[in-house]
């Protein structure tokens, strides 16, 4: 018994001679990270997901993700944060009432997706919107005047109708960013990419429905996902749990 109690001072002495001040835990961890609301900011996800990365405690990391999706590039980095993180710990992916459009391209990136049976998921499309206020400003008697550079240059202006020519070169846009999602997740999930471009016309899925498609690996809730996500990694019984802080909206 002596002997057993200083092997773990001197492991405890261990960590924090080599930087790691946390006090020492026979438990082993599984960290948590919460997606929550529209995806509007990656900095601050990307910074908890590195620390986890980092937590030479932290075995592996369970992404709870309630999002309908949002931006483009912050989804792409979180995307790429995940995909990082992956190379040092295992990562699961938990769905909770949803996880659309970005929210789904994020879960792609984890080891395993996990979705209650009546999580909403899919949404694999890209769009733009513009507002065209031009009829009401005609109404109050308002008028638009513009001086640019280049005929581009005012694309989008709510104060006048859009040019076919602009249409095009916002279609090509779109087009180009849908072709993007639709091939991460034809090679994040191992199915055809004429497969996904099927599914990938802006639907929504029960998580059932995305188990049986493919899109999602197993049924279950945010207990279910620490647990797979422990055994994954070699845990045996159920794993302390380490929360990071939830996202701002």
């Amino acid at each position: 018994m002596f002997i057993g109690f200083v092997a773990i001072i001197a492991m405890y002495g261990l960590g924090l001679f080599g930087g790691d001040r946390r006090p020492f835990n026979l438990r082993e961890k599984v960290g948590i990270i919460a997606i929550e609301g529209t995806i509007g900011d990656a900095e601050e996800l990307i910074e908890q997901i590195n620390a986890f990365a980092d937590d030479r405690g932290i075995r592996a990391v369970v992404l709870r993700i309630d999002s309908p999706g949002g931006g483009v590039v912050p989804s792409q980095e979180i995307y790429q944060a995940v995909r990082e993180l992956k190379k040092k710990k295992k990562v699961v992916a938990s769905m909770g009432s949803v996880a659309a459009s970005g929210g789904y391209l994020i879960a792609v990136a984890a080891d395993r997706i996990v979705a209650n049976p009546g999580s909403i998921t899919g949404s694999i499309s890209a769009v733009m919107h513009y507002a065209n206020v031009e009829e009401l400003m005609k109404k109050v008697g308002v008028r638009s005047s513009v001086v640019k550079s280049g005929k581009f240059k005012d694309i989008g202006s709510p104060a006048r109708e859009m040019t076919a020519e602009e249409r095009s070169l916002i279609q090509a846009i779109v087009d180009d960013i849908y072709d993007q999602f639709v091939r991460t997740i034809a090679e994040n999930r191992k199915l055809p990419l004429q497969r996904i471009f099927e599914l990938a016309d802006g639907r929504i899925f029960s998580g059932r429905q995305a188990r049986d498609l493919g899109l999602v690996d197993d049924l279950g809730g945010l207990q279910d996902a620490v647990l797979l996500a422990g055994k994954l990694t070699g845990i045996e019984g159920s794993p302390e749990i380490v929360n990071r802080m939830k996202k701002k909206n």
